[in-house]
């Protein structure tokens, strides 16, 4: 075939795996199907069973990937401990006296939680357990304490350790130490602003739900000592990543055996929950596992296409500022987020868009962080808006409506987020730039 055979045969694949994806078919499914298919159309029926048999095991036998789930482990480690009702309790304590001081312990909790747990929608899923009952007995208004919900759980995107910064940095094959810390202080800013925006809603109207009654200096130290285990591995897996003494998979590693003591050593221990913890890791790691192994074989189908360079190459022809064409860029992800979950929608574009980025002259680091912060808005806004859904899955008596309206004033606050974020790149780079290499 001719260049240009090959770069329509990609494109046309493309449109394929997106009509697969839209028509219901599972992501790993339809990734898997249309790269086959394209690799025999290139390279003949052998070549494609040989490398859509060797192509996920060379990548996914990289020590690399062993990080995810220890991540996930950590997270379902740590609520089987009971430290989720403990950090929720911690914040109430200490703000729950401010306007709206429920749903601001939420958030607060809701970060807390996402330096231990990498994965979104199980925060959104236990704070829908948690928190939630808490408002709505106080008579917190329904919308907004849903939206809260689903909102907090979006933290934990970014917030080290997170899952699906692991998977940006190993597609797009940059430093995921470096990626993790750069989550930092974005992570938490987003939460800064979503607390100062509650603040701001409860304060223009009472209505929404009554503020709490101040709590004795004793009672907050006491509400400290109960969350001690979250801070230690907190610590680990910012120190370990921050001076380079550990590697990620050594991060996670670490904090998931501190975590594990802490399950152990406690008074209420019930071995059947750790074997949760362990079986909940391995089915959440081998869901995430078959997306990336189905996916890596439709990039070493594009790979062969030239696809991705042909496209950077267009993009980098137009005679725009470089900032028009990284705006178009993500709000493409704000429309394929209304029909894809986070995982899948990177993972398939990300081999395209990654050449784009760095031919603009953009840091990957950055961008990976912006795009994350994309996906976070994704995920409460509808039709898809996964974290609404899980809302709405432990609470089926809250309608999905509500819990869209309540998460709206959210979206306002992540699109400034993420505008903040391009004016002010060293938010994001100051951190990982201070690292030892």
């Amino acid at each position: 075939m001719t260049d240009l055979d090959t770069s329509t045969l990609g494109l046309l694949s493309v449109v394929f795996l997106m009509a697969l994806v839209a028509g219901g078919i599972r992501i790993f499914v339809a990734a898997a199907l249309v790269g086959f298919l394209g690799l025999a159309s290139l390279r003949g029926w052998d070549a494609a069973i040989g490398l859509a048999g060797l192509t996920p095991y060379a990548k996914a036998a990289s020590y690399q990937f062993s990080v995810l789930p220890m991540f996930i482990l950590i997270g379902f480690l740590a609520f089987h401990a009971g430290l989720t009702r403990n950090v929720f309790e911690a914040a109430r304590i200490w703000v729950g006296r401010l306007p709206g001081g429920l749903a601001v312990a939420t958030i607060l909790a809701t970060a807390g939680f996402s330096a231990v747990s990498g994965a979104s929608t199980a925060t959104s899923a236990v704070f829908s357990r948690i928190a939630l009952p808490e408002m709505l007995g106080r008579g917190y208004k329904v919308a907004i304490s849903a939206g809260v919900v689903a909102a907090g759980g979006t933290l934990a995107s970014l917030i080290p350790p997170s899952g699906i910064l692991v998977i940006y940095g190993i597609i797009a094959e940059t430093s995921i130490g470096k990626l993790l810390i750069a989550g930092f202080v974005p992570g938490f800013l987003s939460a800064a602003i979503y607390v100062l925006l509650l603040v701001f809603l409860f304060k223009r109207n009472p209505g929404l739900g009554p503020a709490g009654t101040a709590f004795p200096l004793r009672e907050k130290i006491a509400s400290i000592r109960k969350v001690s285990g979250i801070a230690v591995v907190i610590m680990i897996v910012l120190g370990g990543l921050y001076t380079g003494l550990l590697t990620p998979t050594e991060t996670g590693a670490a904090g998931a055996f501190v975590m594990l003591l802490f399950c152990v050593f406690r008074a209420d221990f019930k071995l059947e929950n750790m074997a949760h913890a362990f079986m909940e890791t391995v089915k959440v790691s081998s869901m995430i596992f078959a997306v990336i192994w189905a996916v890596l074989i439709y990039v070493r189908f594009l790979g062969f296409t030239g696809l991705p360079n042909d496209i950077a190459a267009y993009v980098l022809s137009f005679d725009v500022n470089r900032y028009v064409i990284l705006i178009a860029i993500l709000l493409f992800y704000v429309v394929l987020g209304m029909f894809m979950d986070a995982i899948g929608m990177l993972l398939l574009t990300l081999p395209i868009v990654i050449p784009t980025i760095i031919g603009l002259g953009f840091n990957e680091i950055w961008f990976g962080i912006i795009l994350v912060k994309m996906a976070e808005i994704c995920l409460i806004t509808p039709p898809i808006g996964l974290n609404c859904f899980v809302v709405h899955g432990v609470r089926p008596d809250i309608p999905m409506n509500k819990i869209f309206q309540g998460a709206a004033p959210f979206f306002v606050a992540d699109v400034a987020t993420v505008g903040l974020l391009i004016a002010v790149p060293e938010i994001v780079l100051w951190l990982p730039n201070q690292m030892a290499n």
